[in-house]
């Protein structure tokens, strides 16, 4: 999660929640695609159940007009193989954030995979500095972007392979904690990291 939060416990809960969907071990490539979906289902099932609580970043008189969340139904159609290009070396950029500050990152490598038939990269971050490379942040806009999703852009994250090889799961894609309250700090995605076909899965606006 990349934004400032003032709720440590709730820090501790999102970070659980997303999780990347690993592949199950199972004979039928169906039955691993439903496990993926159930387990997007559960996820969120999980995140309505924590955004309800008293460490929701959902400040109490809004909770009726943004809860429960809305999605885009879970489709598998959006759920791709890709490969991370790693960066020749640790690439810093400041990315502008939701409060005026700008945040300081490291871009490890380009994610480059195919969605609709479209060849398409996405750039992979950690904080500048860190050592801890475990967790890849990809934030990204696309076509959606300020009218069926926040116009800042949304964000995922990956849990970092071995192989380099991962699974893009854009049906956990999720709104920065800023599109609920402005009180929190949340980079913006870089141009790179603009797709240009809509993305029609994971969080959207409330319509």
């Amino acid at each position: 999660m990349h934004l400032t939060l003032k709720h440590p416990a709730l820090d501790r809960i999102l970070i659980g929640l997303c999780v990347a969907a690993a592949a199950a071990c199972s004979p039928s490539p169906e039955l691993d695609e439903r496990r993926a979906l159930d387990d997007v289902q559960q996820y969120r099932e999980e995140k309505e159940r924590a955004f309800a609580s008293d460490t929701s970043p959902v400040p109490a008189d809004r909770r009726a007009a943004l809860l429960p969340l809305a999605y885009f139904p879970p489709s598998a159609e959006y759920r791709v193989p890709a490969v991370l290009r790693p960066s020749a070396e640790r690439q810093e950029i400041e990315m502008p954030t939701s409060t005026g500050q700008r945040r300081r990152m490291e871009r490890v490598g380009r994610l480059e995979f195919t969605l609709k038939g479209e060849a398409l990269s996405l750039s992979a971050f950690v904080d500048a500095g860190t050592r801890d490379l475990r967790r890849l942040f990809v934030p990204f806009t696309d076509l959606t972007s300020g009218t069926e999703t926040y116009p800042a852009g949304r964000y995922l994250d990956l849990d970092r392979t071995a192989t380099g090889l991962y699974v893009i799961d854009f049906n956990r894609s999720y709104h920065p904690f800023c599109y609920y309250n402005p009180e929190y700090d949340c980079p913006y995605p870089p141009r790179e990291n603009r797709l240009r076909i809509p993305i029609r899965a994971g969080e959207r606006m409330k319509s």
